[in-house]
């Protein structure tokens, strides 16, 4: 292993996405559809060895839309959270272009711990805070990045025992690398 492989990399700099998310609901209380939102916020990244670590801070608006089951009544769901993703991976290339693989625990705090629905129902019962495994692949240009990630829901969003809620999200993002 030579010496500038063990040299650590810094970088940090600011991220926008749209994201893709649907509402998985086990208890069958709605079906629900895929709508768009996006994310706005920073990275950093710190590598040695080929390896890195990479924390995000960013503001998140997930949307959903869901048509309930029994009375066929549809309405959107959006969930608007600070997200902190801290995702290891790896970056295969040389110099200035390289593409990576990363994954990672991704932490959700609700902004005013509610459901914003267009449709009449208890949507106060939604937690304050929720936990994800994200995963994807992204490319460096430069000072440039592009990221492709989907994130899974660990955590049951409702606390009502009678259904098991979690968000689904792919995401399409670009970032810009000022340091």
């Amino acid at each position: 292993m030579s010496n500038a492989q063990l040299l650590p990399t810094f970088k940090l700099g600011v991220k926008g996405a749209l994201g893709f998310s649907s509402l998985s609901s086990e208890g069958r209380f709605f079906n629900s559809d895929t709508k768009t939102g996006f994310q706005l916020g920073a990275w950093g990244r710190v590598g040695i060895a080929g390896f890195h670590v990479q924390p995000e801070a960013y503001y998140a608006s997930k949307k959903v839309g869901a048509q309930f089951e029994q009375s066929g009544e549809k309405g959107e769901a959006t969930f608007q959270s600070f997200d902190v993703p801290i995702l290891l991976g790896t970056r295969i290339g040389l110099g200035p272009i390289g593409v990576r693989v990363q994954a990672g625990p991704v932490f959700s705090f609700a902004q005013d711990g509610k459901v914003n629905f267009t449709t009449a129902t208890d949507w106060d019962r939604y937690k304050k805070t929720s936990t994800g495994i994200v995963g994807g692949i992204g490319a460096d240009i430069s000072k440039f990045t592009v990221d492709l990630r989907y994130e899974h829901g660990l955590t049951d969003l409702n606390e009502s025992p009678d259904y098991n809620q979690k968000i689904r999200m792919w995401t399409i993002g670009v970032g810009f690398a000022f340091l």
